[in-house]
């Protein structure tokens, strides 16, 4: 009898496996591209939850400047610099729920907005103090502008001081970043405010940038 051994050759084998090296190696590649894409994902929706959040504290704070509902606290915008603000409001008395009492020295009646070291920090004074309101942010700019939507401009810089009697609003302008860097993405934009004026950039790293800007009326200045 004739030997009938079944099997493979070394060549077979040796197909087999290259073949399979190729599956598992395209396997490997769709799996980190989709997990590099997720993490992305992920980044981006970090980023801009955090930017909402920060645009959302100062829209609703900075609306209140210079509410003065008996005319005796004098609450006004204190300092309007292109990169930081201040402002008081008498929105309530010593005591929480209590009403208006005319003057600006209770809990988040004097507010100051500026950026830190990529932090939106908000200080009270007479309150909690200074606090962190968002992270990863990289830049932050103020316009003010007056009764007729000019742009305010005493020093050429951005900053308003006399001028600052003058003021009825306020354009923010907030540039986030991603936490992490996207590898093989480069970020050389120029980001500008709503005036033109450029406030960030180019960067040259590899992080991910959004840019949120909104004008805010401040209804109670100038009555």
């Amino acid at each position: 009898m004739g030997n009938n051994h079944k099997g493979f050759t070394l060549i077979e084998l040796l197909v087999a496996m290259t073949v399979g090296l190729i599956v598992m190696a395209g396997v490997s590649v769709t799996y980190r591209s989709q997990q590099k894409s997720y993490l992305l994902q992920e980044q981006m929706a970090a980023m801009q939850q955090n930017l909402r959040a920060a645009m959302y504290h100062m829209e609703k704070e900075i609306r209140m400047a210079g509410c003065d509902p008996d005319h005796t606290a004098n609450a006004q915008i204190v300092t309007a610099n292109a990169t930081s603000i201040t402002f008081t409001k008498d929105i309530r008395g010593a005591n929480e729920g209590s009403l208006p009492d005319g003057d600006t020295n209770d809990p988040n009646e004097n507010i100051t907005y500026y950026l830190n070291s990529g932090e939106l920090r908000r200080n009270d004074p007479n309150g909690i103090g200074d606090q962190v309101i968002a992270d990863n942010l990289s830049a932050l700019n103020f316009v003010y502008l007056d009764q007729a939507d000019t742009k305010l401009d005493d020093d050429g810089a951005g900053n308003v001081t006399a001028s600052i009697a003058r003021v009825r609003s306020v354009e923010i302008t907030l540039l986030a970043n991603t936490g992490r860097g996207d590898r093989g993405f480069q970020d050389n934009t120029v980001y500008t405010n709503q005036v033109g004026d450029t406030i960030f950039g180019p960067a040259g790293d590899n992080r991910r940038r959004k840019l949120l800007t909104t004008c805010i009326k401040c209804r109670n200045l100038g009555l």
